[in-house]
């Protein structure tokens, strides 16, 4: 029997969808998971088995005997209560699943990073692969956690490991159980809650372009390169005019000046970090990131890949009549 395909954090957002086609093509897939999530939506072919990433040796037993490894598990919030958190899960939980994934003799490992880390303070061209960013640009724990890791990634690679990175940029479409940043926008203009915005360059693509993406990526991509998942260049005004328009929801009208939004976002993680414990409805990171130039240029990878996205309105149309599906409209 060959060895499993294995999945770190398969059963997010993303990674449900990656399992899916995996699973779809005959491949036996092995999801890790943290401890009490939640993965009855999983194909029921694939093996699930938990682990937490910051412990090395629960790690190490999760990839014995492993084949290609997907790694995508990470705190992908931009506020945690515990900010070293961060550190913990993002950067050192990547440290043990890719030296573990090697030294079981995975022949292909993907490190899952992001975009929020490829833009730059006084970035004016759009963003493309070969982008490179100072360690002190980097904006707020959560970004800092993902480029440490992307760079431990590209040290192994540059030392001779089978490792390919990714970097998506903001995936919408069905599926998204744990509402991410731009899944949680676009409900809330659809429930017509939000009357006012601030406003920012996103770059959107289908959660299925990303996990096709993340497929030939592990298939066939060279070591030790970036390839950026990503497609249409909106704004948030723009992602609100388009779900208000499909909705009938009122489009909120009131843009909110940077320092007012700022202001609100450290108030709202003190309340958070003091009394709630909840995810604040504005973050520091979140609201500085606005003042980035978002734009994105992947031609370069999606022609590499032999990718071609999909439309990202079509993917905001599947995500609206999913939240309808789920109940949440």
């Amino acid at each position: 029997m060959s060895a499993p395909t294995v999945v770190t954090g398969g059963a997010g957002f993303v990674g449900t969808h990656l399992v899916a086609r995996l699973v779809a093509r005959g491949a036996r897939v092995r999801v890790v998971e943290r401890p009490g999530a939640v993965v009855d939506h999983l194909p029921g072919e694939a093996d699930v088995t938990f682990a937490d990433v910051r412990d090395e040796r629960a790690v190490r037993a999760a990839l014995r005997d492993c084949g290609p490894v997907y790694h995508l598990a990470a705190n992908p919030q931009l506020w945690t209560r515990r900010r070293r958190d961060f550190h913990a899960v993002n950067y050192l939980g990547t440290v043990h699943v890719l030296r573990a994934a090697l030294d079981s003799g995975a022949p292909r490992v993907l490190h899952t990073s992001t975009e929020s880390i490829l833009t730059r303070a006084k970035q004016t061209a759009p963003i493309a692969e070969d982008q490179e960013v100072p360690p002190g640009d980097v904006i707020g724990p959560y970004c800092r956690s993902k480029f440490r890791a992307e760079r431990f990634a590209f040290r192994l690679a540059r030392a001779g490991a089978p490792v390919v990175v990714v970097n998506p940029t903001l995936p919408v479409g069905p599926g998204d159980r744990g509402r991410s940043p731009p899944t949680q926008m676009m409900l809330d203009c659809a429930r017509g809650i939000r009357s006012a915005y601030l406003d920012a360059d996103l770059n959107l693509i289908d959660v299925r372009d990303v996990a096709a993406g993340m497929e030939a990526a592990l298939d066939r991509g060279r070591t030790g390169v970036r390839y950026l998942l990503g497609a249409e260049n909106w704004s948030i005004r723009k992602v609100f005019e388009y779900v208000a328009a499909r909705t009938g929801a009122p489009a909120p009208r009131w843009r909110v000046p940077y320092p007012v939004a700022l202001a609100a976002a450290y108030v709202s993680e003190f309340v958070a970090d003091a009394i709630t414990g909840a995810i604040p409805a504005a973050t520091v990171t979140g609201v500085k990131l606005t003042r980035r130039r978002m734009h994105f240029d992947a031609s370069r990878s999606l022609s590499e890949l032999a990718l071609r996205p999909r439309a990202v309105s079509a993917a905001i149309d599947e995500a609206l009549a999913w939240f309808r599906e789920m109940g949440w409209l």
